[in-house]
């Protein structure tokens, strides 16, 4: 592959990124105490951060093109595995009798447990690859059929469809398994959806300026043009 001077850096922040949303999301749920319609605005606290990971995979899509996209995806995916798998050996392991005193295993299962047992795990997983790769191959396709024109509606548009099934994946299994009650599901998937897109459309102009600096530093302004865009393809 053609070297980058700054792709293994957009990598290592999306990877970061993923992590550090999936830690928090099983850590807190907020409440600014907003409604819509009754319906009241909580979210999980990964989603403050999480949005940022589909920036960056619309950079990556845009810049570089779905092959190497698809490998930071699949890159993400080992990293969260790798993340869930390290925090199930340490709840595993006995607690030191101080730290219990002023800790100790529940309030570690109450806050990092979820990272760590199969509900979130799976719904992580589950949510990130459907709604990422959709995310990446929608924009590729749309690129090519606009010709390169028009950025905001590939990011956005892509955006709406991969937010849409990774809240909905994510959310259905994470309450499925007891992380979070069936009775958040609604509030939890309208208030995930509308702040990650929300923040999407926040961002585009940002999103233009980090673009239009990548393509002219890496000399690269990649076209799908003949890319196999299944996610299985090296």
């Amino acid at each position: 592959m053609k070297p980058y001077k700054y792709f293994d850096l957009i990598m290592a922040a999306f990877v970061a990124v993923l992590i550090v949303s999936n830690i928090a999301s099983s850590a807190k749920i907020v409440d600014w105490g907003m409604h819509l319609f009754g319906l009241p605005l909580a979210f999980d606290a990964g989603t403050l951060l999480f949005p940022i990971s589909y920036i960056f995979g619309d950079v990556l899509t845009e810049v570089y093109g779905y092959k190497r996209s698809r490998r930071v995806i699949w890159t993400g995916f080992f990293a969260l595995i790798l993340t869930a798998f390290t925090l199930w050996i340490i709840r595993l392991m006995p607690g030191e009798a101080t730290w219990q005193t002023y800790a100790g295993d529940q309030a570690y299962q109450a806050i990092l447990g979820g990272v760590s047992s199969g509900g979130i795990v799976l719904a992580s997983l589950g949510g990130y690859w459907f709604g990422e790769f959709f995310n990446s191959a929608i924009l590729a396709k749309m690129k090519v059929l606009t010709n390169g024109r028009w950025l905001w509606t590939r990011t956005i548009g892509s955006t709406l469809v991969g937010e849409a099934i990774d809240s909905l994946i994510f959310i259905a299994i994470a309450s499925a398994f007891g992380v979070f009650p069936w009775s958040l599901f609604f509030t939890l998937a309208v208030t995930n959806y509308l702040f990650k897109t929300g923040i999407e459309v926040v961002m585009t102009p940002l999103t233009y300026l980090i673009v239009g600096k990548l393509k002219r530093a890496e000399n690269e302004d990649f076209y799908d043009k003949d890319t196999n865009l299944n996610p299985f393809v090296s």
